[in-house]
């Protein structure tokens, strides 16, 4: 039997935190099975455990992984600052508040779709999902404290960041809620905050 080389292990590894990202979004953490999330990342059960210690430690590990690349989406907007026709803080509201980000539940950004698994799992994953939410914070708090020529206190940007993560987060939880039994409340949700997030 061949041996796996690191390489192939690193990427089953990838394979396990790319599937259970996908699947913990969706389901959220606890509805999620070792033995689907295996078969979803193409690989046997019992391979779970050559990679994580427990369901716990992987769901920390996507936690991590997912604010990493969501962030990565905030600095890049900020990066084309200068080559875009409208701010990063108003392209990250659109891009969020988005009905194709509401309709993909499995991708997109943690802090809508993560919020409840934190808000009950312990502190393993209210520890990387808070590590994610400063995150935000402080790109937005950024962003604030730029687009008024640092005439904004740091705490004013702070307020005006808590403000506006807590908008995004809340109409997306209330988006994906309603929007089989009244997608039109779905849009109105969406499009109400979109048009007054950064009033």
């Amino acid at each position: 039997m061949p041996r796996i080389t690191k390489e192939d292990k690193a990427r089953n590894r990838q394979n396990i935190v790319d599937a259970a990202g996908r699947m913990f979004r969706a389901q959220g953490i606890d509805a999620v099975g070792i033995t689907e999330l295996m078969k979803e990342a193409g690989l046997t059960h019992g391979g779970f455990y050559n990679h994580f210690a427990s369901k716990g430690e992987l769901a920390a590990e996507v936690c991590s992984a997912s604010f990493a690349a969501s962030l990565g989406h905030l600095e890049q907007a900020v990066a084309e600052r200068d080559n875009a026709a409208s701010s990063p803080l108003e392209r990250v509201v659109d891009d969020y508040l988005s009905a194709a980000h509401r309709d993909a539940p499995d991708g997109g950004c943690p802090s809508a779709s993560l919020v409840i698994d934190a808000g009950r799992h312990d502190d393993s994953i209210q520890r990387p999902y808070a590590v994610g939410v400063e995150g935000y914070l402080a790109g937005f708090a950024g962003e604030f404290a730029r687009e008024h020529d640092h005439e904004t206190t740091p705490q004013q940007a702070r307020d005006r960041a808590v403000l506006l993560l807590s908008q995004l987060v809340g109409a997306m939880v209330l988006a994906r809620a309603v929007r089989r039994t009244q997608p039109e409340l779905s849009d109105e949700i969406l499009q109400t905050c979109r048009t007054h997030a950064l009033d």
